[in-house]
Parts: structure tokens; C-alpha cells; sequence
């Protein structure tokens, strides 16, 4: 595809997005004009314009819905645990576990980098952040400190080596031309790296909040408050009798069982599914198997509570629930949707191209057309493959850039003198790293700022620097050791 003015648009837009979250600053109003001229100048009138814009909306909505129908999902039987007060007997045997934020700490990164290294992350951030991150909260971890853990964990540590389901791997060594068998154990031994590295720095950096068992700043303290006060909060109050009272009792402490038992159990068919050799809980299939779960158990949890009212009440945490998911994510609609037109997957859509029409990939034909400037020496090629990575992983996904990665190592690795298995190692770091999860708003970040009350554009920012720098010492390492 031959480099046209929309293309040089295009980046300029990326350009400026960047620059606008690095200042801290709402991005919605560059990306919807953005998407506008971009959509404009390529097809040569304003109306395609205007319905580029709506297209792209509808498209990201359609991509992200999964992640919003969890969180919803999640958050309405949170209301429903709350109502029968299981929430707090639901944590107090973790609170036992989590006596202090240091110990909160390793036991977030620990069990979910476990669970996504088997599952992915998608369905790990529902079990997490429902069970884990309430009790490391209340043992001395700040709200933001804890979504950071969990990003970098998952979706970033845990899913950029794939060392178990392997998806990602296969993608890169088949796009480079070499064997799986020689990218798998450098993508963990750098995923480790990097992520030990951003853990180490975010760990550093909240010790002193977390030896304190409070937030020290007043923004802290704030999202603590709207952390406690919103997520699991019942939507009406009323007078209870003293039948109410004891059913509560009764049947918190019952559902204060039931809950964490579901999902063990939802963990050990899955766990048991994977090593017999089947497939199918990846990624959203994962998600929709604990979001099922999920709402037979705000079903149950509602009848327990009240049979008479239980018709309304599931109706009011339902709606409490989505309302809570758009709230928070509705921003992301848009971002997401300019960023996808820079994949070939997704621009006919919203273009609205037919069948035989050019088909651009508007940030994907960018990097191919900038690849001859890289030098061809292995640093070089390191530092410029890694570039090309996080570039691609802007579109939120992670995995649609492994393709080029993949091919630009295996193009360029015989002249820059480097191995194509760690050139493909190095991409698939930067692409996941970035589009995964951890340092873009509009990727699957939004299920975790979602669930803990927090804006997925500051959980983005605040993983930039560890990230980054844990990615140049991983590719440092990577370049002198292969």
C-alpha cells in the first residue's frame, strides 16, 4: 500500500495522542477529529467523514462489548453479595493472608500471573479483581498501586511470553521462518525480566504508602473512598426486620463460601481442560465462562436476599452494573476506534470499502514503508525491532502486529548480524507489552480500571515508565546475551 496523505495524517494523530496522554490530558477530542480527517482525505469527501466516525464507534463498541458485559456482570453480583453483606465475611479470611501491604503485594503478582499464565488475562481480571485486590486495599495497598500489579502481571509479563498456550509464539517464529522450539524459553526469560523490572520500580516507588496501611496523598485517599464506596455498593437502603437480618446473616455467610468456591472451581475445570489437550477458554471464551458463573451466582444471591422483591432487585444490579461499566469506559469507545483503523482487519468497516476496494492498514503500511531506515547493526535492529513493536501494539490488540514483527526480524536479522529468534522475541514484547494491556488505554486495561473505579488513561500512564524502561533493559540484555 503506497504511503498517502491519510497515512502521514494518520501519524501525525498518533503523534499527537501520544503527546496529549504524556501531558495528562483527555484524548477523545483529538482522536474523534482525527478519525474524521483521517476517513476524509482518504476517501475525498466530507460525508465519509462523518460516517467514519460513527463507524468507528460502532466498531470499538462492538470489539470491547465482552469487556464491558463482564465488568457489568461482575459488578452486579458484587451489588448482590453486598446486599447480603457476604463482601466483608468474603474477605476476612484473605485478610489474614494480606496482614500488610508488602505481603498484599507479592501475593497480587504471584496468583495472577499463575492464573494468566495458564488462562490468558481476560479471565483472570474478574477472579482478581472481585476477590484479591479488595483485601490488598484494605491491608495497605493503594487502589492504583494494585491495578498496576495486576496489569503488569497479566497482561503484560504473563501474555507476552504465552509460554503455556502458546499462541503467540507460533505466530512470531511462523511470520520470522524458524522454529517455535527457538522463541518460546527467550520469551519467557525476557517476559521475567521485564516484568520483574516493573514490578521492582512500581514496588519501590509505594513502599513507603504501603508500610504506612494507608494512602498517603489526597488523591490516594480519595480513590479509596470511591473504591469502598461504589464498587459492590447496594443501590437502595431499607428498613430491615429482623427475618431480613437473620437471612442476611444466614446466607452471607453461605454465599461468603459459595462465591470463592465457583470460582476455584471454574479455575480447576479449566486448568484440568487445558493439560488434557483442549481448547476454548482462551482469551473471551475464558471470560464468558466466568461471566456465566457469575450471573447464576447474582441469580441465587438475589432470591437469598429477598424471594418476593428478587424479580426488581436483579433488575436494579443489572442496570447499576452497566451503568458503572460506561461510565467509566465509555471514553475508550472512541480511542479505540481511531487506533483500529490502523489495522486492515478493521478499516473496510469503517471506511465502509467494498469487496474489491484497497484495503489500508494505516499504521501497519507506515511501518512497512519506515523499515529500510532502520541500521542494519544489532543494536540497532534490536532497539528498532522493539520500536516497531510498541508501534503496532497501539491498536490495542497485541497479537495483530506479531505477524510484521515476525517477518521483519526474519527479513532483517541475517544483515544486522543478531538472531531472528531473539529479533522476534524483542517485537513480540514491545507489540504485547503495549497493545496486551499495560501502557495504552484502549486495550484490555479498561477491564481492570473498570472493575477498580479508577481512569484507565492514568492506569496507562502510570505503567508508562516501568514498562518502558523494563522493556530497554530486557532488549539490552537480550541483544548482549543472543
Amino acid at each position: 500500500m503506497e504511503m498517502t496523505l491519510a497515512h502521514w495524517l494518520y501519524l501525525l494523530v498518533t503523534v499527537v495522542v501520544i503527546a496529549t496522554m504524556l501531558f495528562r490530558r483527555g484524548v477523545v477530542l483529538p482522536i474523534i477529529i482525527g478519525t474524521f480527517l483521517v476517513a476524509a482525505v482518504y476517501k475525498g469527501n466530507i460525508v465519509s467523514g462523518f460516517q467514519a466516525v460513527f463507524n468507528a464507534n460502532l466498531v470499538a463498541a462492538k470489539e470491547l462489548f465482552s469487556i464491558f458485559l463482564i465488568i457489568s456482570l461482575m459488578i452486579a453480583l458484587l451489588n448482590a453479595l453486598k446486599g447480603l453483606g457476604a463482601d466483608q465475611k468474603l474477605i476476612k479470611p484473605l485478610q489474614k493472608v494480606m496482614v500488610n501491604g508488602h505481603v498484599s503485594f507479592i501475593i497480587l503478582f504471584a496468583t495472577t500471573y499463575v492464573i494468566s499464565l495458564f488462562f490468558w488475562p481476560t479471565p483472570a481480571v474478574p477472579l482478581i479483581c472481585a476477590l484479591l485486590v479488595p483485601a490488598a486495599v484494605r491491608a495497605g495497598v493503594p487502589v492504583m498501586v494494585a491495578a498496576m500489579v495486576v496489569v503488569i502481571s497479566g497482561q503484560g509479563m504473563a501474555l507476552s511470553s504465552d509460554y503455556i498456550i502458546q499462541v503467540a509464539p507460533v505466530i512470531s517464529a511462523s511470520a520470522a521462518g524458524i522454529d517455535k522450539a527457538l522463541i518460546t524459553d527467550k520469551l519467557m526469560v525476557l517476559s521475567l525480566i521485564t516484568g520483574f523490572s516493573a514490578l521492582s520500580i512500581v514496588y519501590f516507588s509505594a513502599r513507603k504508602a504501603m508500610s504506612k496501611k494507608s494512602a498517603t496523598s489526597e488523591e490516594d485517599m480519595k480513590m479509596q473512598e470511591s473504591f469502598f464506596e461504589e464498587v459492590g455498593e447496594l443501590a437502595a437502603t431499607v428498613e430491615e426486620d429482623a427475618e431480613i437480618v437473620q437471612r442476611k446473616e444466614r446466607w452471607g455467610k453461605a454465599f461468603a463460601l459459595i462465591v470463592p468456591l465457583s470460582m476455584l472451581a471454574v479455575m480447576i475445570y479449566m486448568f484440568q481442560f487445558k493439560i488434557s489437550g483442549g481448547s476454548g477458554f482462551e482469551g473471551t471464551d475464558g471470560a464468558a465462562f466466568v461471566g456465566g458463573v457469575a450471573t447464576i451466582l447474582l441469580v441465587l444471591a438475589t432470591i437469598a436476599l429477598n424471594r418476593i422483591q428478587a424479580l426488581d432487585q436483579i433488575s436494579e444490579h443489572l442496570t447499576d452494573g452497566f451503568v458503572f461499566a460506561f461510565k467509566a469506559m465509555a471514553p475508550v469507545i472512541p480511542i479505540a476506534g481511531f487506533f483500529f483503523m490502523g489495522s486492515s482487519d478493521f478499516t473496510p468497516a469503517i471506511l465502509s470499502l467494498g469487496e474489491d476496494a484497497a484495503t489500508p492498514a494505516f499504521l501497519f503500511d507506515a511501518i512497512q514503508a519506515g523499515q529500510v531506515y532502520i541500521p542494519q547493526n544489532p543494536v540497532f535492529a534490536g532497539y528498532g525491532i522493539l520500536l516497531i513493536g510498541i508501534i503496532t501494539g497501539l491498536d490495542g490488540s497485541g497479537f495483530s502486529g506479531l505477524p510484521l514483527t515476525g517477518a521483519l526480524s526474519g527479513a532483517l536479522a541475517s544483515g544486522a548480524n543478531i538472531d531472528a529468534s531473539t529479533m522476534a522475541a524483542i517485537g513480540q514484547m514491545g507489540a504485547i507489552w503495549t497493545g496486551g494491556g499495560t501502557i495504552i488505554a484502549w486495550s484490555s486495561l479498561v477491564a481492570v480500571a473498570g472493575f477498580l473505579k479508577i481512569s484507565p488513561i492514568e492506569l496507562a500512564r502510570r505503567n508508562f515508565i516501568p514498562v518502558m524502561v523494563s522493556l530497554l533493559a530486557a532488549t539490552t540484555v537480550a541483544i548482549i546475551i543472543w
